[in-house]
């Protein structure tokens, strides 16, 4: 039977919604959960049936360590019933479950995903033989799982249940989320220290802002711009217009770029399976949310235009600003194509708007095409260079000796 849009589907508090089908026909396998479900979306379905025993068992885990067990399950059972209504505003579609059911879900999913973030961390003594971590395999599609749009609780439902299960280890629930995370997106310490400042609805959106510039936001509709902003010319265009591509150390954000005096520095992008279904989640989460900046669109959308052929995928990986884990050129210069189809995107409105104008400005500016132009077929290599010096020295020597015919000439003639 299908669901029904909810009437609070467009408001602010709706943030966890099924990924648009336009999108999921493109890559269906990146939105929808492996091994793990959380939250009324995937819920019960057969082949994620595995982990449900285990979210009982990591539920019994974190009772254990308390004083009064049962105490503090009807804690988390009332702190989760009195959010109940909020709770389902959050969800893009309506669902069918009783009070009671949909609440026990909610807290054992979030009992599970706060004892996997413990134990993970080594902030709670957890077992050297539970499959959960000796199986290599199971952390990271966990993971991937963890941050898919459709596989989400609310980040509030969370923080609640970690304030009654608290562990007076003096850290924050959204710190210890992008620990967790850094196993396969590395996140330094100046973003961790900065994590309780993100004010995320979700995993997926915390994770989303810890890279999102401090000094980058949307920009407002510019009304006195041309009304037609060009977009970014591939990498290798660029490339041959005479603009230089350079890595630029920036753990904290890959979307800090800057141009330069002909030189776009772009922090290194180590593209994996991960990190593609963590934008591609990004993306679709800032297609249907309409309260936030589209961070990640700019940025997947901008590389979009740097890459339009393998050539152009390779040529970045050359030049260390993709760090090619995911596949051939051609996979990731596949990935990127698609990742911006059916995706709405207002380049005026982009934090990278500014950047993509000063780049178009320097490439199509004549004299720069032609000196690249230039110093690509007499400069390209040291011996062509060298074949260009001793020309111009031979030339030189050709005038000097010229002159001196000249002058030779004019003397005796003078002389006379």
């Amino acid at each position: 039977m299908p669901k029904l849009l909810s009437e609070t589907a467009g408001s602010s508090s709706c943030c966890i919604f099924r990924v648009p089908q336009s999108l999921v026909e493109i890559n269906e396998k990146a939105y929808k959960p492996r091994i793990v479900s959380i939250g009324p979306y995937h819920h019960g379905q057969e082949h994620l049936m595995m982990i449900e025993e285990h979210k009982w068992r990591f539920l019994r885990h974190v009772l254990s360590r308390k004083q009064d067990p049962s105490g503090t399950l009807s804690l988390c059972f009332r702190a989760v019933a009195n959010l109940e209504m909020n709770i389902r505003e959050c969800y893009s579609e309506t669902n069918e479950f009783t009070s009671h059911d949909f609440v026990e879900m909610m807290v054992l999913d979030g009992c599970f995903i706060i004892e996997l973030f413990c134990k993970f961390t080594r902030l709670v003594d957890k077992d050297p033989n539970d499959p959960i971590f000796k199986m290599n395999w199971i952390i990271p599609f966990l993971m991937r799982d963890l941050l898919k749009l459709e596989n989400q609780i609310p980040f509030r439902v969370l923080q609640s249940l970690f304030d009654i299960l608290a562990l007076n280890s003096g850290i924050s629930f959204a710190w210890l989320t992008l620990k967790f995370f850094s196993y396969m997106l590395e996140r330094p310490a100046s973003v961790l220290d900065k994590a309780s400042t993100f004010d995320g609805k979700h995993l997926l959106d915390l994770v989303r802002l810890s890279f999102c510039p401090t000094d980058n936001r949307e920009r407002p509709r510019d009304e006195r711009m041309d009304t037609f902003l060009r977009f970014i010319q591939p990498a290798e265009k660029l490339h041959r217009a005479g603009i230089k591509f350079k890595t630029r150390n920036n753990k904290d954000s890959f979307l800090d770029i800057k141009f330069t005096n002909g030189v776009l520095r772009i922090p290194p992008l180590p593209m994996d399976d991960f990190i593609s279904s963590f934008f591609l989640n990004c993306v679709a989460f800032e297609q249907c949310y309409g309260h936030c900046p589209k961070y990640i669109t700019d940025y997947t959308t901008f590389l979009r235009g740097l890459i339009h052929t393998p050539t152009d995928a390779g040529f970045l990986s050359d030049h260390k600003i993709i760090e090619n884990f995911f596949g051939t050129d051609e996979e990731v210069a596949c990935f990127f194509i698609n990742v911006g189809k059916d995706v709405a995107f207002e380049i005026r409105r982009s934090c990278l708007s500014k950047l993509i104008e000063d780049v178009n400005e320097y490439y199509w500016n004549d004299w720069h095409v032609r000196w690249a132009s230039l110093r690509h077929k007499y400069f390209d290599s040291p011996w062509s260079g060298i074949s260009v010096l001793a020309a111009i020295f031979l030339l030189i020597l050709t005038t000097i000796q010229a002159a001196f015919a000249v002058i030779s000439y004019i003397r005796p003639s003078n002389n006379n």
